[in-house]
């Protein structure tokens, strides 16, 4: 079992920023990346940013290019996301999840064996 708390979500206004982070533990060699995701009232959960624990290779959703940034500190078991010029839409539960990468085709897509619980980010325009 991998444990997951996540912590820094908050309210802040358009243009701002967030870091919301996000600690392991327990069996975390069994987790070979971890991720965020994020879920708005009404909406299905989404994946945002996903990164591999070993080289630090990074995934990122549409929405999240050029504007967050996922990293990891390893000593620490901890996976950080720095949202910046933050927008309403983006408003939603944020969610860390640990897990692995999978290929299809060409497109590498992140799997979730573990969730940890959310934390709230809201946007105010």
């Amino acid at each position: 079992q991998v444990q997951l708390v996540a912590s820094g979500g908050g309210l802040v206004q358009a243009g701002g920023s967030l870091r919301p982070s996000c600690v392991a533990s327990g069996r975390t060699f069994s987790s070979s990346a971890m991720g965020w995701f994020r879920q708005a009232p009404g909406k299905e959960r989404e994946f945002v940013a996903g990164i591999i624990w070993s080289g630090g290779s990074t995934l990122y959703a549409d929405s999240a290019k050029g504007r967050f940034t996922i990293s990891r500190d390893n000593a620490k078991n901890t996976v950080y996301l720095q949202m910046n010029n933050l927008k309403p839409e983006d408003t939603a539960v944020y969610y860390c999840a640990a897990g692995h990468t999978i290929r299809v085709g060409g497109t590498i897509t992140f799997v979730s064996d573990y969730w940890g619980q959310g934390t709230q980010v809201t946007v105010s325009s």
